[in-house]
């Protein structure tokens, strides 16, 4: 997978060779091909049968299957809120208003993250709604006004963001105790990130 996207940056858009590593690439064949080198090199390296060591992997389906389906809603779920427009409504409620740019990037991302569940969402549009007020910022705001959309991007996980469930189902939580440890963790990683931000914002 790695391969295929440092291919997909430095050669041409066509060609045999990268149509050929795109494919290998692709998650599902990368991942498959993963699941066939365990189980000849882990499992007949280590002495296995091949029944055996493929009976060892489906004894161990059933303890991933939930957390792979509830991950897969919640980053359905996500795609939806995404698709149905809610960062533009952001957008629209952000432009216009008369705050510091640092203070805007953080609200921004920090609303696109709490409505999509999806960091990677809230940093870009939250980059792309600021970005016509950088203008005039030295080297420093600027850099400063990058790490307070990352932390920002990552305020509060919630249900629905894919990694709350994974957190809740990999460590057996319910709901309540993953939003008073997971998402409560989170928040201060964000909000003390953007508190250390503020007060470099005010040094350069």
């Amino acid at each position: 997978m790695l391969l295929a996207s440092i291919t997909e940056i430095f050669l041409p858009d066509s060609g045999t060779f990268l149509t050929v590593v795109k494919f290998f690439g692709t998650p599902s064949v990368a991942l498959m091909l993963a699941v066939l080198v365990a189980l000849f090199a882990l499992g007949k390296g280590s002495g296995m049968s091949l029944a055996t060591a493929n009976g060892v992997m489906s004894n161990g389906l059933p303890a991933v299957a939930g957390i792979i389906l509830i991950v897969a809603a919640g980053g359905g779920f996500k795609t939806l809120l995404v698709d149905a427009g809610v960062g533009n409504v952001i957008k629209e409620w952000a432009e216009g208003k008369n705050l510091s740019p640092l203070l805007m990037a953080w609200l921004v991302a920090v609303g696109i993250r709490l409505a999509t569940g999806s960091a990677t969402v809230a940093t870009i549009t939250a980059a792309g709604i600021v970005a016509p007020m950088l203008t005039g910022l030295d080297a420093n705001q600027l850099a400063l006004v990058v790490l307070a959309i990352g932390c920002g991007s990552v305020f509060f996980s919630h249900v629905n963001d894919a990694g709350f469930w994974l957190v809740k189902e990999y460590f057996g939580l319910t709901v309540v105790q993953t939003l008073k440890s997971w998402s409560l963790m989170e928040t201060v990683i964000s909000v003390a990130g953007f508190a250390f931000c503020a007060m470099a914002w005010m040094l350069v």
